[in-house]
């Protein structure tokens, strides 16, 4: 069967004909005549893995349980931890009898816009002043990076991107859907719990011209290994000087080292330099705002004028995405990051809860030392942000399940902001009894 319908081009808007030939018509049809499902055909696929080990978690009744999957910065009781500033925020605008609930347009609140480029790049950067820089506000970092993949697939020559071979896990998923090719290089090496620094730096010489180039801005997720501001200038160097375009995933700034400003390091290195880039944001972890999904994607160009183009298309690319983003969340950034004594409270709690992650790292290390753990754990005290990747295997993985209710992800890596002081001594007897009971 053919038929004729209108198709939209995602490039110009225009409208035309599309010939559609639909060879399964018919069998669909005689499906909903017999009174079948539609669907009868689409099979079960297993649960995300991430989303696997919450379930789980959730259902288990064991009063010792702990969740060390799910990257949620976390209480001494275990629960999600809200900044003060952030209820504070919150407050003054459930109070305003100003508030308007009206649609934003495409591209979000301005304001927001204006405030999280001026966080990541930082508010005297010359691609701001010089208006090269475009920022639209989106569903938290996930929805950046779609958006940012999206417009790749779009308006990019070269539909391909290298990730890190480890990474989050949902990064290759924004560029496949689109179509890109997706391909890896070396990060992370087993042997040292440390970065490849040398095999990054060989298999990046190797990456095609024009290829985009995926980072994580600071506090790698899974490894919690970053490069040093000396390897990121060599790296910047690399990048440049090959033609590749870097897109930075920024979730942890200020989770790190502790400092908004050091945290965008990276990014203002390769912004510095006049060159392009991507930067996709999120508030999730920095603000404990997982549930109201509010990050941003930031374009830097050569010049004003094509960021202004880019813009224009990236309105298109949102458009029947979900047409305009939700302004709880947003509203609630735009208040603390606005409001200069708001800014230094939340800065100011960044700060401790970051000490705190690395004393709980200290500890953690201190009483595996004790129990003498067989192995060298300096590596936990070495990785930075909220995650370690222990080197424990996915046999001592699922036996800390079993036996002690431990939650998290098969490749070893633990949500350091999971753990609490009351926990960790129960967290090194498993690690202990994982070590030294399963090989």
């Amino acid at each position: 069967m053919e038929s004729c319908v209108m198709m939209m081009s995602p490039n110009n808007g225009t409208k035309k004909k599309v010939l559609v030939c639909d060879h399964e018509s018919s069998e669909s049809e005689s499906q909903l005549l017999n009174g079948e499902s539609a669907f009868e055909h689409i099979p079960l696929v297993p649960e995300t893995p991430t989303y696997a080990v919450m379930a789980a978690y959730s259902k288990d009744t064991n009063p010792l349980k702990l969740n060390l999957g799910s990257g949620v910065y976390r209480t001494e009781d275990g629960k999600p931890f809200v900044f003060d500033v952030v209820n504070r925020a919150e407050q003054l605008l459930l109070n305003d009898p100003c508030v308007v609930k009206e649609y934003v347009p495409i591209t979000g609140i301005p304001e927001f816009n204006e405030l999280s480029a001026n966080l990541i790049l930082g508010a005297d950067s010359p691609a701001i002043k010089e208006n090269r820089v475009t920022t639209v506000q989106c569903v938290a970092g996930c929805g950046a990076l779609r958006v940012g993949a999206e417009f790749l697939a779009q308006h990019y020559t070269k539909k391909m991107v290298y990730i890190p071979k480890q990474t989050y896990s949902n990064h290759p998923n924004f560029f496949s859907t689109v179509g890109m090719a997706v391909k890896t290089y070396r990060y992370y090496d087993p042997a040292t719990n440390g970065l490849d620094f040398q095999g990054l730096l060989e298999d990046l010489s190797f990456v095609p011209s024009g290829a985009t180039v995926l980072f994580h801005a600071s506090g790698h997720n899974p490894t919690g290994v970053d490069p040093t501001i000396h390897q990121w200038d060599q790296i910047r160097h690399l990048i440049r000087s090959k033609g590749l375009l870097p897109f930075f995933d920024s979730a942890y700034q200020g989770l790190v080292s502790g400092s908004l400003e050091e945290d965008a390091e990276s990014v203002r290195l390769f912004v510095g330099d006049g060159g392009e880039c991507l930067i996709a944001q999120t508030y999730s972890k920095i603000m404990g705002l997982y549930p109201e999904r509010v990050g941003a994607l930031t374009i830097v160009c050569k010049t004003a004028k094509v960021a202004s183009n880019v813009e224009s298309q990236l309105k298109l690319v949102i458009r029947p995405m979900y047409s305009s983003p939700p302004i709880h969340g947003a509203s609630i950034v735009t208040t603390i990051l606005k409001n200069r004594d708001m800014y230094n409270e939340w800065s100011n709690e960044l700060k401790k809860t970051t000490a705190r992650l690395i004393c709980l790292r200290q500890k953690l290390v201190h009483t595996l030392h004790e129990k003498g753990t067989p192995g060298n754990w300096n590596h936990i005290i070495e990785q930075v942000g909220m995650y370690s990747l222990t080197g424990l295997n996915p046999d001592q993985v699922e036996f800390m399940t079993k036996e002690y209710h431990i939650y998290t992800s098969s490749d070893g890596r633990i949500n350091m902001a999971g753990l609490g002081f009351k926990t960790v001594a129960y967290l090194a007897e498993a690690i202990h009894a994982a070590i030294t009971h399963v090989i």
